[in-house]
């Protein structure tokens, strides 16, 4: 079962130990020294080509089969199925991982399966592949350059930014945060999954409110040695259970990765509701009585503000 530890430090910001063990998108862990020496010849390629990686369509003409968008060539998108008057859902996979990787059919699949959308995957695994802390200094990079190519939809297909979601896990809470930046926050709304935590914490690149008309944030691995941030960085905060160990997880790996199993959960049913929260103790012990707010979900028009508890069970949909 879920670990009793302590969690008063859910809500605040934290520091990590130089080394620390951090999942790729399989679920293995890997050993990463925080203080390594980042990959700077690549970083500067990126920073020249922050456009330069995989843009995936999957609509309900092709749920499975994926059409590849590219940045700069507009019969890419005008020969594909993106349909500009229904919403678009962009999802940015974490570190280590790719557009193959559990998050993305996952959410794409409870979309589809719910109403008629453009399910965008961004495959940056040419960043995400290398080892973090190259991987970290490279995401505010990747996130323009989402951004950018965004833009370029938009200018396509005259598509309204009104009408989409970014949707980000680890890493790519982070990358979309800085697309929404890119945007000029004006893009309807920006959901983190358990926002990266270590080299964040007071890192000025990461998830913010503002970069979004409305930006939530999942946080449900924020302890004090959790891979996630933990602390307040969206208008909307949830803390599932907590937001340190979750029902039926035994480790941080799967804590972690609970944040996209809820939020894909609530996409279908939308049945996870929170407590606004008045102190972060509360978050802990389960005492929050404020006003409700539905945690994820699909809906572009939701407004919300504060940190807020949610109950759920072991198993999906939770």
């Amino acid at each position: 079962m879920a670990s009793a530890m302590p969690q008063a430090e859910i809500g605040v910001e934290k520091a990590y130990p130089r080394y620390i063990e951090f999942p790729d998108g399989d679920g293995n862990t890997h050993q990463v020294d925080l203080e390594a020496e980042p990959n700077y010849e690549l970083l500067a390629e990126i920073q020249r080509n922050p456009a330069n990686n995989r843009y995936i369509l999957f609509t309900r003409k092709n749920p499975q089969d994926g059409q590849i968008l590219m940045m700069n060539d507009a019969d890419s998108i005008r020969k594909s199925n993106f349909n500009p008057h229904v919403p678009t859902i962009v999802i940015a996979h974490g570190w280590l991982s790719n557009q193959n990787t559990n998050i993305n059919p996952t959410i794409r699949d409870a979309y589809l399966s719910i109403r008629d959308v453009n399910v965008i995957v961004l495959d940056w695994r040419r960043l995400a592949r290398l080892d973090y802390a190259t991987a970290v200094r490279g995401v505010p990079a990747v996130g323009r350059g989402l951004g950018q190519f965004i833009k370029f939809l938009v200018q396509t297909t005259w598509a309204s930014l009104n009408d989409f979601h970014l949707v980000g896990f680890s890493l790519g809470a982070h990358l979309v945060g800085n697309a929404g930046r890119e945007l000029g926050g004006q893009v309807a709304r920006i959901t983190g999954l358990d926002p990266a935590g270590p080299l964040w914490n007071y890192n000025s690149n990461r998830l913010r409110p503002t970069d979004g008309v409305y930006v939530e944030a999942i946080h449900t691995d924020g302890g004090l040695t959790g891979l996630g941030i933990g602390s307040a960085v969206a208008d909307a905060d949830f803390f599932p259970n907590g937001g340190n160990s979750q029902p039926g997880c035994l480790t941080s790996i799967c804590d972690n990765n609970r944040a996209w199993a809820l939020f894909a959960a609530t996409v279908t049913h939308n049945h996870l509701v929170g407590n606004l929260c008045n102190r972060n103790l509360s978050i802990t012990f389960n005492n929050c009585r404020g006003r409700e707010l539905h945690m994820g979900n699909g809906d572009l028009r939701k407004t919300g503000e504060g940190k807020y508890r949610v109950s759920t069970g072991r198993r999906y949909p939770y």
